[in-house]
């Protein structure tokens, strides 16, 4: 063969082999073993204590609804029924015992993380009835106007 083909089959074959070598002192030896044997995927038997000890920080809307029944039954026959609790008031993980409330973020950014007008007319989100925040009302939190809860009712006074 000439050069010009065995040139870069050698460092073709270099490079595949430096990543194969790499690999033996990169990777856990436990990566991807279980009962049955090697397999491929992210398992890593070493870790899984380390994934028992790891604080889950959301909880759901069930876990809301046990103590914020009204709240709870309003949302969902709103249009905001979809929305999961811990999108806006954070997560349950966190909720503190004394005193029972969690801090929410009521500034504009929150409402306007979803209610930004989107020029895609493909996508879900332009559903959304979206809003100007240089026009409307700017300078005050949504929530001092809408309830959050209730967003279809008529604006707070």
């Amino acid at each position: 063969m000439k050069n010009h083909v065995l040139r870069p089959l050698f460092v073709f074959l270099i490079v595949v082999g430096l990543i194969l070598l790499s690999r033996v002192f990169l990777v856990p030896k436990d990566f991807g073993t279980n009962e049955l044997g090697y397999r491929f995927g992210w398992h890593r038997a070493g870790n899984e204590q380390e994934w028992r000890d790891f604080k889950v920080k959301y909880a759901g809307s069930d876990y809301c609804m046990g103590c914020h029944d009204d709240k709870y039954s309003s949302i969902k026959s709103s249009p905001h029924q979809n929305i999961q609790c811990e999108n806006c008031h954070g997560p349950a993980g966190d909720h503190p015992s004394d005193p029972p409330k969690l801090v929410i973020d009521t500034s504009r950014a929150q409402c306007l993380r979803c209610h930004f007008p989107l020029p895609y007319s493909s996508s879900d989100r332009s559903k959304i009835k979206g809003v100007d925040p240089e026009t409307h009302n700017p300078g005050i939190d949504c929530s001092q106007c809408h309830n959050p809860h209730s967003p279809t009712a008529e604006a707070r006074k």
